[in-house]
């Protein structure tokens, strides 16, 4: 087949293919148009997951009636000037709206604030129509319906309904939370209405949209980010290690108020919150990332999800030392959730009837009675006094026959002096410093492994074990890392052979390594050899461990890989040698280790990421009494 110029409807198509890959892209594509143009108001509405309809409406700028047949040309923008290095709007190639057109019926109906009236033009399938006269307010209407008509081998590889309309509130949300002062509308006949208020650009306007979007929980177990490196400013929030997910899905990243996901950063945030949690949850994070647009390239990625940083060392290192800071930084912190479900459990659940009954357990008691075979026993009711001794069919009082509060009765129940029961046996009450420091004074030790504390407006509760664990561990690791490794000989070197390129690598970092305890240098081309490996390692597949090296540095250029498996060393003897449960402890014991987790970062979370204490408020539990 000879070589022919493509026609400019094919041309559309296949880019189509690049930048539409569902409807959610075009939702994304049309949205960022209005926030370029200044819209302070955006309401979207899809039809079928928006295969049928998708229409985008804003109060931006609008176009110029002489600009619309530019608008929906390839190549044609308003946002790029000369310099392809200097992007500061959202959108910038010029392509969208050509390649939705080429694969839709796509209208565009607009007016600007010094225009008398609208006007309005389409195309379908990349046919385009006449400009006409239309009726609208200020702003622009983009209405695209039946997506995807023109190939349709592409609906083939759509999803669900209900699948597409999701990825649809996923991209809206991540785009409100970047600009708060927008008010988004999200509607439509497959769809519950999503609204999300407009607020101020302030850091508490700003939380006050991710709230919106990510639920009230997060702001009270965040922890703000605000840190500067070299020229690249980070803010935003980020979790506490005890308010976690299963899946990264709640972590958005945005550089230059650009929605991204990229590697870099989601391995930096993993990286930052290494020690805190387990391998299987992941931290709920909110980054904003401001820098020179000239030293990060918005143009690798057809859809624009993906960036590339001129120096991707500080970047990683920047997130990953602030994240670490802010959480040294916020001392000990338990999440809400912990006392939620703790309010959750103690609440009294449904009537333990053994007959059959609606799903709530509720039921009158004339049903029950009918429902029972022999009729109501007073003495199954789980609504009986304690003090209720049964006859037969009869029942007296206790207390008319014992007396009192029946003691004989609540005789059986005293199973002698519990030598943990209670940490202020033969002590006075606690000082009132105590009780308001943050775990506050010991009262108790119960089932020999959990610290009961009070402060002055909660109740907590530590795990001993867990607590003295990552105690130990904070200390082994600060021992570790405050002076080189200690590192034992070969006997023989260990020769590895790597490419070049990664050979160089390691040898560039040799310094590094050395610290840690691992000793490599140059052994001809594509070579290294290794003299020395950290003690604490012991036995080790040492060519397994330079190969890791080797791709990370290639990949993020750290060498964390060797740091994190030093620190799981230390986290396992940290394991074994903590309190253990079981252990009784006096009160002053307890007190030291309250005042100690209070000292040290990371101390709500063990080594393994499960919680060490939870703290239950005065006002929960004056609800679950009917107090409140």
């Amino acid at each position: 087949m000879p070589i022919r110029q493509l026609s400019e409807t094919m041309i559309n198509q296949i880019a189509a293919g690049e930048v539409i890959e569902r409807p959610a892209s075009v939702v994304k594509e049309l949205v960022e148009n209005a926030l370029d143009a200044g819209a302070s108001r955006i309401e979207i509405v899809t039809s079928a997951g928006g295969l049928n309809l998708i229409r985008v409406t804003d109060d931006g700028s609008g176009i110029p009636e002489p600009e619309l047949s530019l608008a929906i040309a390839r190549h044609c923008t308003s946002k790029l000037a000369e310099d392809i290095n200097d992007i500061r709007s959202l959108g910038f190639r010029g392509e969208a709206l050509p390649s939705i057109g080429s694969v839709s019926r796509l209208s565009i109906r607009s007016r600007t604030a010094l225009g008398d009236s609208a006007a309005e033009i389409g195309i379908e399938g990349g046919r385009v129509l006449p400009v006409r006269p239309a009726a609208a307010n200020r702003g622009t209407t983009v209405e695209v319906r039946d997506l995807f008509f023109a190939t349709p081998a592409r609906l083939k590889f759509m999803k669900g309904e209900r699948a597409e309309s999701s990825a649809t509130s996923d991209v809206v949300k991540r785009i409100a939370i970047a600009f708060p002062a927008v008010r988004f509308t999200l509607a439509g006949s497959d769809r519950s209405t999503l609204e999300l208020p407009a607020t101020d650009d302030s850091p508490e306007g700003s939380l006050r949209r991710v709230a919106q979007v990510m639920g009230a929980e997060f702001p009270d177990n965040s922890i703000a980010i605000d840190a500067m490196r070299e020229g690249v400013h980070l803010t935003g929030h980020v979790s506490i290690p005890s308010f976690t997910r299963a899946n990264a899905l709640q972590q958005y990243a945005y550089v230059n108020g650009r929605p991204v996901r990229d590697k870099l950063i989601a391995g930096a945030i993993r990286g930052a919150f290494a020690d805190v949690l387990p391998r299987d949850r992941h931290a709920v994070t909110v980054l904003f990332l401001s820098l020179d647009p000239a030293i990060v390239d918005v143009n690798v990625h057809p859809a624009k999800a993906d960036v590339r940083f001129r120096d991707p060392g500080l970047v990683r290192g920047l997130i990953v030392g602030a994240i670490r800071q802010a959480l040294a930084d916020a001392g000990i912190r338990s999440a809400t959730t912990g006392a939620a479900g703790m309010v959750a459990a103690f609440r009294p659940g449904a009537a333990p009837y053994n007959h059959g009954g609606p799903a709530n357990g509720h039921r009158s008691y004339e049903a029950a009675f009918h429902a029972s075979g022999s009729g109501f026993d007073p003495s199954r009711s789980p609504q009986r006094p304690l003090d209720m001794q049964f006859e037969g069919a009869g029942f007296e009082r206790a207390g008319e026959r014992h007396g009192g509060f029946g003691e004989p009765d609540q005789a059986a129940f005293d199973t002698g002096a519990l030598a943990s029961a209670d940490a202020r046996a033969g002590q006075s009450e606690a000082a009132e410093t105590l009780l308001g420091t943050v775990l506050g004074a010991a009262r108790a030790q119960v089932h020999e492994n959990y610290i009961v504390a009070q402060t002055r407006d909660s109740l907590v509760i530590v795990d001993q074990h867990a607590a003295h664990e990552r105690l130990v561990y904070e200390a082994l690791k600060n021992a570790l890392h405050s002076r080189p490794v200690p590192s034992q000989m070969l006997l023989l070197p260990e020769i590895i052979d790597l490419p070049e390129e990664d050979a160089e690598r390691l040898a560039m970092h040799a310094e590094t390594l050395a610290r840690f305890g691992l000793g490599i240098e140059r052994f001809g081309p594509g070579a290294v050899a290794v003299r020395e490996t950290p003690s604490m390692l012991g036995e080790t597949n040492v060519r397994q461990l330079v190969r890791d090296l080797a791709d990370e540095i290639a990949d993020n250029d750290t060498v964390e890989t060797l740091k994190e498996r030093l620190d799981k060393i230390a986290a396992t003897m940290a394991c074994h040698g903590s309190v253990r449960s079981g252990r009784l402890l006096k009160a002053e014991e307890m007190n030291a280790l309250l005042r100690q987790m209070e000292a040290t970062p990371g101390s709500g979370t063990c080594n393994h990421g499960r919680p060490t204490y939870i703290e239950l408020k005065l006002a929960d539990i004056e609800r679950l009494f009917g107090r409140r």
